[in-house]
């Protein structure tokens, strides 16, 4: 936008905010508001007719491409990699003869249907959409028309409203009088201006709805006759097919049970489908399985800790169980005496063991304490380990990363590779799947 033209919007907005409002003086032409109604439509129908016929064009298109390469994927599975690429005499006939047959001649079947609907499509796309094209630019050119007779109708409103304000003085001055007079002249100028533009457009509308009546509504007979030949064509080729591998005389459910047999218990009993099938309950059973036997670490820890702790205390004698008293009675000092105070000493006395030097009141006549010393500890278990035979890369929280080659301690593990197994790797514990390593033998 020029700033000329800036600046007309910014005096225009004014009269804009008015329009909203319903405020001030406002021209109406309904000959022209019907006009622009009717505009309107023939504009969305023509975008529809064009976007819809290009639409269609390009699906077909796309279809018949989709089915070449279609038909060379399926070709691909029949043939499975087998043997040494370098030594042909290796390869074992594993495919499918007739399946590879079968999508070879489908192929050749679609590709001489790109061929036979190439005339028909062309004929979409010159008939159709390029008419199509061409009346929407014609339609953009008189929508930049309509847009300036709009804009000539606000300064006409803007300029009446202005002289209608000079006019409704009471009191005038010579500034007044010559404000009122340039104001009827700019209200006489945009009146022929929007008398032009309006006159020129309610005249040459109905032009464009005559030609639209003669041009659109053939173009939609012509689209629906082209579509119905390219259907036409279609079903006709199809029921034609005369590849002896596909089977159209029956139902279609009951043939692809028949192709399949029990290729899906084959599928089951292998390993790596189980492991793709229950990937979220083993992970599940190996993280409890993992934390239970954490549990019972600890517990059996605190339990070890507890009798340790007991075997380390000195045995307590409740008063009045021992003979103190004729103990007391016998002796020649009847000075009462505070027992000795235990001390700690680093070095055990000759043919006594004390418990951290630790030396406790003991009664006459009581049997002495024999301290015990702490329980051997268990045999270390030797540390299972298993070699990374693949990369592994984390599916969920909780999963173990490694790499093809690394050392992985095993902290827990099913009798057969198709669980999951709980280990430790670079101080991370997590699961991961068992069919990815390889036992090490200790």
């Amino acid at each position: 936008m020029s700033f000329k033209g800036f600046s007309k919007s910014i005096k225009r907005a004014p009269t804009t905010i008015r329009y909203k409002f319903k405020m001030g003086t406002q021209t109406v032409d309904p000959v022209y508001l019907d006009a622009e109604r009717r505009f309107k439509e023939l504009e969305t129908e023509t975008k529809k007719l064009s976007e819809e016929s290009n639409r269609y064009f390009t699906a077909v298109n796309g279809m018949l491409d989709h089915q070449i390469e279609f038909s060379k994927g399926i070709e691909e599975i029949y043939k499975p990699i087998s043997g040494k690429v370098s030594d042909p005499n290796s390869l074992i006939p594993e495919g499918n003869p007739q399946g590879i047959e079968a999508s070879e001649a489908y192929r050749a079947v679609v590709a001489e249907l790109k061929a036979t609907l190439a005339p028909d499509l062309e004929l979409i796309e010159t008939r159709i959409i390029e008419p199509a094209q061409d009346l929407l630019k014609i339609i953009e050119s008189v929508k930049k028309m309509a847009l300036k007779r709009n804009h000539k109708q606000l300064d006409l409103d803007r300029h009446n409203n202005t002289l209608k304000k000079y006019e409704s003085k009471k009191e005038e001055t010579a500034k007044d009088i010559e404000r009122l007079s340039k104001a009827q002249t700019n209200v006489t100028i945009a009146q022929e201006e929007y008398d032009y533009y309006n006159n020129l457009l309610k005249s040459e509308l109905p032009f464009l709805f005559q030609y639209q009546a003669e041009f659109i509504q053939p173009l939609f007979v012509s689209f629906y006759y082209m579509q119905l030949s390219i259907f036409y064509t279609l079903y006709n080729r199809m029921e034609e097919l005369k590849i002896p591998y596909f089977d159209l005389s029956g139902d279609i459910l009951e043939s692809f049970n028949a192709k399949r047999g029990n290729i899906h218990e084959q599928a089951e009993a292998l390993g790596i489908t189980h492991f793709k099938i229950g990937h979220a309950k083993a992970k599940l059973e190996a993280t409890k399985r993992r934390y239970a036997k954490k549990e019972e670490e600890a517990a059996s820890e605190t339990a070890a800790n507890s009798n340790v702790n007991n075997q380390a205390l000195p045995p307590y004698t409740p008063p009045g169980t021992t003979p103190i008293g004729s103990s007391y009675a016998n002796t020649t000092n009847s000075v009462y005496s505070n027992p000795a105070v235990s001390t700690y000493s680093p070095v055990s006395s000759a043919g006594n063991s004390n418990l951290g030097g630790y030396t406790g009141y003991v009664a006459p006549g009581a049997a002495p304490v024999m301290p015990t010393g702490n329980p051997a500890a268990p045999p270390v278990a030797p540390v299972e380990t298993c070699t990374a035979l693949y990369d592994f890369v984390p599916q969920a929280q909780g999963d173990l990363a490694f790499s093809a080659g690394q050392v992985i301690e095993v902290v827990q593990r099913t009798p057969d590779s198709n669980g999951w197994w709980t280990g430790r790797l670079n101080g991370a514990t997590g699961v991961f799947p068992g069919n990815y390593v390889q036992l090490n033998k200790n």
